[in-house]
């Protein structure tokens, strides 16, 4: 069973910057296109990057600019550097696979940009 991990969270200010970074216990990157996801309060899980074993990315419109995904498959590890960011990016952080498998939800890192 494959585990994903996030981490990186924190409290940033607007126009900040965090970078997120997203374990696997095992090796699936070399198979699975990757995706970061958030959540905010009463909203539902949106896509935020994508990137695919070839290392091709796609983000939402709302991030797209300011967040880059990125991937390396011999640590087993993808990461989200989030950079300009905005108060509407406060969100709980996930990984998963692109598209999502139920079972690959870890518990997420949380992002909260104030001032």
């Amino acid at each position: 069973q494959v585990q994903l991990v996030e981490s990186g969270g924190g409290l940033a200010q607007p126009g900040g910057s965090l970078r997120l970074s997203c374990a696997a216990s095992r090796s699936i990157f070399t198979i699975y296109t990757m995706g970061w996801y958030r959540q905010a309060p009463g909203k539902q899980r949106e896509l935020v990057a994508r990137i695919t074993t070839s290392g091709s990315t796609n983000y939402a419109d709302s991030v797209k600019g300011r967040f880059t995904i990125s991937r390396d498959n011999a640590k087993n590890t993808v990461y989200l550097q989030m950079n300009s960011l905005k108060l509407d990016d406060t969100s709980v952080y996930y990984c998963n696979i692109f598209p999502t498998a139920r079972s690959y939800w870890g518990q997420g890192t949380q992002v909260t940009v104030s001032s």
